[in-house]
């Protein structure tokens, strides 16, 4: 399969749009369960996300709905989304060439925000406040978590990438999406270039104190060398790995409480669903898998 991969608001449903457009066959919708009415304002072109987003493997293929299986022969040439940790989780014989996209991180973690407040105004509209996480994932840790894991996974199951900046293919969508298409071997190119629309991005590198200095220049240096898309030298590997090492407790705590946070809200839906059951409302499902989906703003 064709993969598009990245962080949420990097630029995944741009290219799910650019890929749709060059006439390649995808999986997903543009606007999946509900997210017309209630988060379409941070994509107007659409998602295009499906259940695999979380990745391709048991817990996705076969369906857990329908139990319908895919096998790697029949989406040989399909493009689909799947966000950063579901790519590493993947099944490694759906996994053909990989699209990665890589937005500068305090655009990220600006964009992360907005979608966010999208999000939780539309669940206080629907009467479900209550429900609202109570934290969430500083956005540049995310952002850096999820990059670093994808830097490890490309080098340890050594697939087929092009890793790809946002602010790059907005800069230069012609050269950039003429070299994609000629390395996938499918696709119209002129087409695809037309489905590019720079006037949907919002975020232009704002400034951040989030993290601090030290941690910042090293962010930097990590999105400048994938912007510049000439591979990482080993004095920079070496920074990234100590990095790591530094971060890796912060966020694994950080993870451990978003679990816990997790099982709670779990237990407040369930309490909604009863208390709904009992004045008689009909039950919505529509948002059974409703998880934070992407892009462009």
């Amino acid at each position: 399969m064709f993969i598009v991969t990245g962080t949420k608001r990097s630029g995944t449903s741009m290219w799910m749009q650019i890929l749709i457009a060059a006439g390649l066959p995808i999986i997903g919708e543009a606007f999946p369960m509900r997210w017309e009415q209630t988060i379409k304002a941070a994509n107007p072109e659409g998602f295009y996300e499906s259940h695999l987003r979380r990745g391709i493997y048991y817990r996705t293929n076969p369906h857990p709905k329908t139990a319908a299986y895919l096998f790697p022969e029949q989406v040989q040439h399909h493009a689909v989304k799947v966000f950063i940790p579901g790519l590493i989780r993947s099944d490694r014989a759906f996994i053909g060439k990989v699209i990665a996209t890589v937005r500068e991180w305090r655009e990220y973690e600006s964009s992360i925000k907005r979608l966010y407040a999208i999000e939780d105004e539309s669940r206080r509209a629907e009467g479900k406040g209550e429900l609202i996480p109570e934290e969430r994932m500083p956005g540049a840790l995310e952002w850096w978590a999820e990059n670093f894991a994808l830097v490890r996974d490309i080098a340890v199951r050594r697939y087929p990438v092009h890793v790809q900046s946002y602010e790059g293919l907005l800069a230069e969508p012609e050269r950039v999406i003429r070299d994609v298409m000629r390395w996938l071997g499918k696709g119209d190119a002129d087409l695809a270039i037309a489905a590019v629309k720079p006037e949907h991005r919002t975020q232009k590198r704002p400034e951040s104190d989030s993290i601090e200095p030290a941690l910042a220049e090293v962010f930097d240096a990590f999105y400048a060398a994938l912007h510049a898309g000439k591979g990482l030298d080993a004095a920079l590997l070496q920074r990234l790995n100590q990095t790591n090492e530094q971060l890796a407790p912060r966020i694994a705590q950080l993870q451990a409480k978003l679990r816990d946070q997790t099982r709670r809200r779990q237990i407040l839906k369930a309490k909604f669903r009863h208390d709904q059951a009992a004045a008689g409302v009909p039950e919505d499902n529509s948002h059974e898998d409703d998880e934070t989906a992407e892009e462009s703003a």
